[in-house]
């Protein structure tokens, strides 16, 4: 029996460029692999958000408004709907003056029940460090 870990890192701004959403699309997706990997093997994505890709974690995105595109909040909702995990650097939400309530933490108004966690940068080393594999963008 074998886990492949995977860790989607997040560092791209939410707008202007498809990166982070592309990283949620793949992680979201790693979840429906498992009618391709061998009996007891599995699969667990994890997202990470530093740096600018904080951003994409803000509440009350307006990218239809602004940019003319729909914004990944919903893609955001639908990685903790399917109880993946969700890391948030605590150094860079301090970095742009944000907090717990200016982030998408959870995912209850669609039924989830996960929750995203706000941790050091030390601890999305050790998920990367714990990672099988990595896609950073």
């Amino acid at each position: 029996m074998a886990t492949k870990k995977l860790a989607f890192i997040v560092r791209s701004l939410p707008y202007k460029t498809e990166a982070s959403r592309l990283a949620l699309t793949h992680a979201i997706a790693s979840q429906t692999v498992e009618i391709y990997l061998k009996d007891g093997d599995l699969v667990e994505a994890s997202v990470s958000y530093v740096g600018d890709g904080v951003l994409n974690c803000l509440k009350g995105q307006q990218g239809m408004k602004h940019y003319g595109i729909t914004t990944i909040e919903g893609h955001a909702k639908n990685s903790l709907l399917l109880d993946m995990r969700v890391l948030i650097c605590k150094e860079d939400l301090n970095k742009f003056g944000l907090t717990e309530d200016n982030i998408l933490m959870d995912a209850e108004d669609i039924g989830g029940e996960t929750k995203a966690n706000i941790v050091s940068y030390s601890e999305i080393q050790k998920e990367m460090d714990a990672a099988t594999h990595i896609l950073v963008c």
